[in-house]
């Protein structure tokens, strides 16, 4: 009889062609970038669950890769007769196989158990959590371990990191021992599918739908919808269309020229018309309308942030979007264009100086226009929070923001925008001179983390650093210089030489 992990039982129920292709066919999954990112937070999180749990480094960790699942399960048996904490103690049971991240002995009524703590990166309990933990009690149980109690540990998103490798905050865990107990036999049943599914020599006939990210991305998507239709011109270029478009589309309504005119609003009803006649839709008249009550001087400002699952400033959060960046181009009343920025790749926290750079930058009156003015103006009101002394300057320009993205969205539509206002999109469509694929390196907002990561990690080279300075610098440049060039076009500003 087959064993299965986890993982594999996890497949199963997202979806049984998952699990077959997971078996059969791994050669053709690909993960998503951003899976792979997750992984690697998983990771990290992990880490520091060590710390947590075992201040003293006291306990014993199982290394299933350098040890091999054999020698991995035994160490696992005979660790579980002593009485210290165990990390990943791999057990295999009743057709299936975990390893758990977090094993703590404890005396109840006199007699060792083991309190069972799952890991996760997350900030909540989520369902798919629970069924993650009903397996890893299953497999445990079924392997004689005396398992008491069982909890999900998730990141507490409102604890401040204090400083001095001080985790102790982080996570919180989530008693999930009664519900996991009670799931035995569903655990038994997804087991007993599985066996079946592996069986099979046939592929499953599974059509591609909403549990295909459904809760993870997953990476056979690709491979299972290569023969699906293709549509010219999809539904889901109708923007906020979404659960609508789920619906059109089990249908096997997949074309815009499909899709009933009354199901939309105005702003789906311009992007269906415009992009099936491949035209552009263009109110320079609204638009011009809309910033002629904002004169010059006016400034074009930008930020790039990192974010932290385990955080590593003092006074931050996890998850916390903190400012390391910032490009503003500032447009005088003669049209003139001068530039200034802000790039911190020390590896301190660049939170303060940031925010004394933009004050001084940002000077103190003239509109201050961004792209989607909820991320920075809240990027603002925490540097605030933060350092009550700058409070009411970094407030002050606030008070001056205003948001292209809008106008954007209200008098401008191109085709090559497939129905996204995104200045990546927009960009291109309004200033086709300008893209953001003809930069080096760094060419999206995701990139542009990656790359700071990069920098400010010890063993990068001065070299490389400066390689990746020049990349971010150039990045954000352009991201303020299409607004400008977007605020050109929208206020008919074109005798300016920009």
């Amino acid at each position: 009889m087959r064993n299965f992990s986890k993982s594999k039982l996890l497949a199963l129920r997202q979806c049984p062609k998952r699990l077959w292709l997971e078996i059969q066919r791994p050669d053709l999954r690909e993960d998503s970038a951003a899976t792979e990112t997750s992984f690697q937070i998983g990771h990290q999180v992990g880490d520091i669950a060590r710390q947590i749990y075992d201040p003293k480094n006291l306990g014993a960790l199982i290394d299933v890769q350098s040890e091999g699942f054999k020698q991995a399960f035994e160490r696992s048996e005979q660790l579980v007769k002593l009485s210290q904490p165990i990390f990943e103690a791999g057990f295999c049971a009743g057709g299936a196989l975990a390893f758990a991240d977090v094993m703590l002995p404890e005396l109840v009524e006199g007699k060792k158990v083991w309190h069972m703590v799952e890991v996760k990166s997350s900030t909540s309990v989520k369902d798919y959590h629970r069924d993650d933990v009903a397996i890893q009690a299953f497999v445990a149980q079924s392997a004689g371990v005396a398992l008491h109690s069982i909890a999900l540990a998730h990141i507490d998103s409102s604890w401040t990191y204090p400083g001095n490798d001080d985790y102790s905050g982080l996570l919180v865990e989530a008693d999930l021992t009664a519900e996991a107990f009670s799931r035995t036999e569903e655990v038994k049943d997804w087991i007993g599918k599985a066996q079946q599914t592996a069986a099979n020599l046939a592929e499953p006939a599974i059509e591609t739908g909403s549990h295909c990210d459904t809760p993870y991305a997953c990476g056979f998507y690709d491979y299972c919808s290569r023969n699906a239709p293709k549509a010219q011109y999809p539904i889901h270029w109708l923007p906020y269309f979404g659960a609508k478009a789920k619906a059109l589309a089990a249908q096997g309504v997949i074309e815009l020229s499909d899709v009933d005119d009354d199901l939309l609003n105005p702003r789906q009803l311009r992007v269906k018309a415009h992009t099936l006649v491949n035209t552009v839709y263009f109110d320079a008249e609204g638009a011009a309308a809309d910033l002629a009550m904002h004169p010059l001087p006016a400034y074009f400002l930008d930020f790039e942030t990192i974010q932290f699952a385990v955080p590593i400033w003092k006074g931050t959060r996890p998850y916390q979007q903190n400012t390391f960046q910032f490009s503003l181009h500032t447009l005088s009343e003669s049209g003139q264009l001068d530039h200034t920025e802000f790039l911190d790749l020390s590896g301190g926290d660049p939170s303060e100086p940031f925010a004394k750079a933009l004050i001084e930058s940002c000077d103190t009156s003239g509109p201050v226009y961004v792209y989607n003015a909820a991320f920075e103006t809240s990027r603002i009101c925490e540097l605030a929070t933060r350092y009550p002394g700058l409070s009411d300057e970094l407030l002050a320009i606030n008070a001056r923001v205003v948001d292209l993205l809008p106008i954007a969205r209200e008098r401008y539509y191109h085709p090559s925008q497939q129905g996204s206002w995104s200045i990546k999109k927009v960009l291109p469509a309004v200033v086709p001179e300008l893209r953001y694929d003809a930069l080096d390196g760094v060419q999206d907002g995701g990139t542009a983390m990656e790359a700071f990561l990069e920098a400010i990690h010890p063993s990068t080279t001065l070299e490389r650093k400066n390689q990746i300075k020049r990349q971010l610098l150039a990045y954000c440049k352009l991201d303020t210089y299409a607004m400008v060039r977007l605020w050109q076009v929208f206020a008919g500003r074109t005798e300016l030489k920009l």
